[in-house]
């Protein structure tokens, strides 16, 4: 039968497992009236698929009003395919990508640091590497979360013995392991207790189709609820039993006390029994535990040292053994007791049969190994012998991405861990895993930096954190930490940097700051003057005139400045009149006087402070502005910039300062320069480029009035 493989499978191309997982249900919510014609699936960025939905045809023309924006002929949706066990929705995932940028950004930068300090000695850097490295750890690991009371849990309940909790993430499971086997040099002194509180929260992860032993006491809870006497129902005992073989002592303790012989009304009839529970409840909270943290709030007896702790422990085995064989187990009457009780006893002391019982899963059986039995195995070598023979006491039909990453890191294999976190957790733990996995693995430090000839002369950190930035850059939510990602990869990244930056959408004020600040924080000089001139030139373009002066001046484009100075002299020169100066006065403002070489500009502002200054005076202010107006006056006409198609216009707007009632304010020498100027205007009608000045009928005459009158009384004054 075509696509199905054959019995034993040897003959099949592609290999072909008879286990299948549930199918995943992806709705697309397309809102589309039916029929539908077709839909098309297509691949888009990152896990997103593009679903068109088009309707079919109507024979007959719609209304308007009955058809809804954007469906007239279909519509287009995007469908994310999530890996369903993480739970982490968009979101957490964007609130993680921003919350480890300033982590990751502080780890670069100490890098580069100790990269320029090389010549000190290799074993103090590699010291405060590790260090670097643990920190970074820790603030990633904080920022995805904490486990926290369900907020339906107000007050705790004293029968509840697994607390309802938010659902942990496989994504901080990974991360935590990664942080044990490779950054922590710490929790290899104590390796068992590190890996007790690591199944004691991310437990129910380690398998979603078979039984584990916190899926055991959930189901135990729920049962316990509607039972009387707790001590009858043997899922009692092995949910008790099961949670001691991997060290949740406080479980323990807790179920312990369920027991009916703690019951007021049954102590004198049970005082033999109940004095075996207890001295087991006693034992189990006395149990040693090498942990350098004894304000952690569990049960136990915590030693800092191995010295110590071996004292302790055979201590404790001593009274286990002596409990073992007391004579008061003949007078318990309560068989179920009298066996689970000595049943934890022999979990304690390591009785492998026992545990293997207790355990559901083969990482459980592999944590209550190292709790019971091997508490100071060193190595992965032979920590990855000791999960193999677990593996085979335990076997599991289908191994998920949590158990595969744990199966690479016992078995020392960067690759297989590379694999499993891109597969599995996606690309963000990949491009932020790297700097743990190189820290704790000289083999996969020279694995993953070597620069590959097959990948472009880049090493392979370099790609996945290329492949990261491109998820970012894709969205329009993110794209602006990508650049902290492209910063970081020597050999592409800045080029690929510049062409994120130059794809930035420029209409917006803010983006423009946020990329000319990543210009200024890599010294991408370059990139930020075609940015700012980009953004001019598009402001300008659509009518925002004063931002395009505004990045044309920050980047001191003379050329496109002295162009839009030109162009704003020639609009301004159509028509001198005060309505269409104040129109362009603000740009006039915001140009400056250092902007345009053909004098253009220059002459604009003289203009723009004599007509201040000549509206001071009209307002009849003190004669000094009607001296500061007439010589305002003077520079202009004389000026080289000043266009003769002004000339009249300005002559016009100053008769009120040649017939200045108090006295003269032009001299002799000053009112011969008007009156050459207005001689050489009469000659320059005949040019045919002349343009004439939209002015009054009479005003020529007027000012040859005003100057001859001028000039009479400063002949008269200076004799």
């Amino acid at each position: 039968m075509p696509g199905r493989p054959s019995d034993s499978g040897s003959e099949a191309v592609v290999p072909f497992s008879p286990e299948f997982r549930d199918p995943v249900v992806y709705p697309v919510h397309h809102g589309v009236r039916p029929p539908l014609l077709r839909v098309y699936v297509a691949w888009s960025r990152g896990s997103l698929l593009h679903v068109a939905c088009l309707r079919q045809p109507s024979p007959e023309p719609e209304p308007e009003d009955s058809v809804d924006e954007g469906e007239a002929g279909g519509k287009v949706v995007e469908v994310r395919l999530r890996a369903g066990e993480d739970g982490i929705s968009e979101a957490q995932r964007r609130r993680i990508a921003y919350g480890s940028v300033p982590a990751f950004a502080l780890l670069q930068s100490r890098k580069n640091s100790l990269m320029a300090m090389s010549r000190m000695s290799s074993s103090l850097l590699r010291g405060e590497w590790w260090q670097h490295v643990l920190e970074y750890s820790k603030n990633i690991s904080e920022l995805l979360g904490t486990r926290r009371l369900s907020s339906d849990m107000v007050i705790e309940d004293p029968r509840m013995v697994v607390q309802p909790s938010e659902e942990p993430t496989s994504l901080k499971a990974a991360w935590e392991l990664m942080e044990i086997f490779y950054v922590d040099k710490q929790s290899l002194t104590w390796l068992p207790e590190r890996l007790v509180d690591w199944s004691e929260d991310y437990d129910s992860l380690l398998t979603r189709t078979e039984l584990t032993i916190h899926s055991k006491l959930v189901n135990m809870q729920k049962k316990l609820a509607n039972v009387k006497v707790v001590e009858d129902d043997p899922d009692y005992w092995e949910g008790m039993s099961s949670a001691l073989a991997v060290g949740w002592l406080d479980i323990v303790v807790k179920l312990l006390r369920f027991h009916g012989s703690y019951q007021l009304d049954q102590l004198d009839n049970r005082e033999t029994e109940n004095g075996l529970v207890e001295a087991v409840a006693v034992l189990v909270s006395t149990m040693p535990r090498l942990r350098p943290d004894p304000t952690s709030g569990k049960l136990g007896q915590f030693c800092k040292t191995r010295p110590d702790f071996i004292k302790a422990w055979e201590k404790w085995r001593g009274h286990l053994s002596k409990l073992e064989r007391s004579a008061f187990w003949v007078q318990c009457s309560h068989d179920q007791t009298r066996e689970g009780l000595q049943k934890l006893l022999k979990i304690m002391l390591g009785d492998i049969t026992n545990i293997t019982s207790a355990t559901c899963h083969w990482m459980e059986l592999l944590v209550s190994h190292l709790l019971y039995i091997r508490q100071f195995m060193v190595g992965l070598e032979g920590l990855n012998n000791l999960a193999h023979k677990c593996r085979q006491l335990k076997p599991t039909v289908h191994y998920n991405g949590l158990m595969s990453l744990l199966i690479g890191i016992l078995e020392e294999s960067p690759e297989v861990v590379l694999a499993e976190c891109s597969k599995t957790f996606g690309p963000w733990m990949v491009a932020h895993g790297i700097e743990l996995l190189t820290a704790g693995s000289d083999h996969a430090d020279v694995l993953l930096h070597e620069e590959r000839y097959s990948l472009g002369g880049i090493s392979v950190e370099e790609l996945h954190r290329l492949v990261y930035a491109q998820i970012l850059s894709s969205h329009p939510l993110t794209c602006q930490i990508a650049p902290t990602y492209l910063a970081s990869c020597p050999k592409q990244g800045i080029g690929l940097l510049e062409i994120l930056l130059y794809k930035q959408p420029i209409q917006h004020h803010q983006v423009i700051l946020k990329n000319l600040e990543i210009c200024r924080l890599y010294e991408l000089d370059n990139i930020s003057v075609n940015v700012l001139k980009t953004a001019g030139m598009y402001n300008w373009k659509h009518g925002r005139r004063g931002f395009g002066i505004y990045w044309l001046q920050l980047a001191r484009d003379e050329v496109r400045l002295n162009r839009i100075a030109q162009q704003l002299f020639k609009c301004i020169g159509k028509s001198l009149s005060d309505d269409s100066f104040k129109q362009w006065e603000g740009l006039l403002e915001l140009l400056g006087t250092q902007v345009g070489s053909s004098g253009g500009l220059e002459f604009l502002h003289k203009y723009r402070d004599f007509k201040r200054t000549l509206k001071q005076v009209e307002d009849g202010r003190a004669s000094n502005a009607a001296r500061q107006a007439a010589e305002s006056l003077v520079q202009l006409m004389r000026s080289p910039s000043t266009p003769q198609q002004f000339w009249l216009p300005l002559l016009h707007d100053s008769l009120k300062l040649l017939n200045w009632k108090a006295h003269p304010l032009l001299t002799v020498s000053e009112t011969n320069l008007l009156l050459n100027k207005l001689q050489d205007l009469s000659m320059g009608k005949l040019r045919p480029d002349f343009v004439a000045a939209d002015l009054p009928p009479n005003a020529l005459s007027s000012i040859r009035l005003g100057l001859a009158t001028n000039l009479g009384r400063a002949i008269l004054e200076e004799c």
